[in-house]
């Protein structure tokens, strides 16, 4: 087992927790107040790095970064020309530490004007009125920092093996979660918002492409472990019963997204491996399921001075020719199939009487994954229904979420 992989005990240091994400709230709302935003709140967050958690550089005064060192536990602030600051972390109230911050951009020859309360907690409390004494746990700091640093390493890792959009590996000081996140290309329809603390425009922002996030949370918000997590906005049909790997991961229905316990990854065998599994087999699910383009959005993972070799033409546009969608029809059940290359793909359906087929699986070969294969069948059963004056039920999965997210479609859908 690899020793960049500490024990995390949330519950023996949780309260150093909240006083750190308290702290890490005070300096991403200055750097909120100053950055022009970037999509998806990009503009706010921080980043790892081997001693601790950057802002990277904030257009304010004549440029600050501020870095929270959690080896040496000093707030070190730098300016571009030349200045510099600093003060320790250790036990105080979030009031003492808001006071120092401010002093501190006041001496870069900032401008610490910010909003003054915290998002996304409970029972919110403005920072300037927060003198409940907070305690400073120096060595659980420095494990969570270097749980960071594994965490972020396999989160790197696992966006190099995609070519579409992708947030950086970043963590939000909302919900104190490192994450990363994949993006079909596709609008998503309006997020419902409602997250406690947090102003609506922001979530729905957040959330307003097809998304597959995953991310790592040191515990809180309703788990008292530290966790990984992995959801799809919107959630294809059929997404909270996907297999996916490890053994230990599991789908969580009051958060509504599939959860890793940190301990499974740090006791195993090659931890960065089973995070990896995790990180893979939920994506896959959320795109498979949900119609992604894959072949247009991976690659291969990346490696050290290795270019990454530009994608051959496509086959099916070298090879224009269009493979028909084959119908075999019988009195109580039937098929839709497709072969391409001497792969078949297929979906099939069951008979309800004679106005409703009932649509039950639907099964495409990894090799023609990518090619829209499963949209094209159930197109054709569409297509057919609107002929034939029938119903569809689209019980599986992969055809319920095409049928939703082609509405030009739903006039063939069984209406209770």
């Amino acid at each position: 087992m690899s020793n960049t992989w500490p024990v995390l005990d949330y519950l023996s240091w949780r309260d150093t927790c909240s006083a750190l994400h308290l702290y890490l709230q005070v300096v991403g709302k200055y750097r909120l107040a100053h950055a022009p935003w970037l999509n998806h709140s990009w503009n706010a967050a921080f980043y790892v790095t081997p001693m601790g958690l950057t802002t990277s550089p904030i257009p304010d005064g004549a440029g600050i970064e501020i870095i929270l060192d959690l080896q040496n536990h000093v707030v070190l602030g730098t300016s571009g020309d030349g200045r510099t600051a600093s003060f320790a972390l250790g036990p105080t109230t979030v009031a003492a530490f808001h006071a120092d911050f401010v002093h501190l951009i006041n001496e870069l020859g900032g401008t610490p004007e910010f909003h003054g309360a915290p998002n996304e907690v409970a029972n919110p409390v403005p920072f300037e009125d927060d003198h409940r004494e907070r305690p400073y746990d120096r060595e659980a700091v420095q494990r969570y920092h270097q749980a960071l640093m594994a965490v972020d390493r396999v989160f790197k890792a696992f966006r190099t093996s995609f070519l579409g959009k992708s947030s950086p590996v970043h963590l939000f000081w909302g919900a104190l979660d490192l994450a990363v996140t994949r993006f079909s290309g596709r609008r998503a329809p309006l997020h419902p918002a409602g997250i406690p603390a947090l102003p609506d425009d922001v979530a729905q922002e957040a959330h307003d492409r097809e998304v597959s996030s995953a991310g790592f949370w040191p515990g809180g918000g309703g788990i008292d472990y530290p966790a990984f997590y992995s959801y799809a906005y919107p959630a294809p049909g059929g997404f909270n019963g996907a297999s996916v790997q490890p053994d230990a991961a599991f789908w969580h229905s009051e958060l509504s997204e599939f959860m890793l316990p940190y301990e499974a990854v740090q006791s195993a065998v090659d931890p960065d491996a089973a995070l990896m599994a995790f990180l893979v087999s939920t994506y896959e699910a959320a795109a498979d399921l949900g119609g992604w383009d894959r072949e247009l959005l991976e690659c291969a993972p990346g490696r050290p001075r290795q270019v990454r070799p530009p994608h051959p033409e496509p086959k099916r546009t070298i090879q224009p020719t269009i493979e028909a969608v084959e119908r075999e029809d019988g009195p109580a059940k039937g098929r839709y199939r497709l072969v391409i290359e001497g792969a078949e793909a297929e979906m099939t359906y069951s008979r309800a009487g004679e106005r409703l087929i009932i649509i039950d699986h639907t099964e495409v070969p990894s090799v023609l994954r990518g090619r829209k294969v499963g949209e094209r069948l159930v197109r054709q059963a569409v297509e057919d229904a609107r002929r034939d004056g029938i119903s569809i039920m689209p019980l599986c999965p992969f055809a319920k979420a095409q049928i939703e997210r082609h509405p030009e479609w739903q006039d063939v859908l069984r209406r209770s």
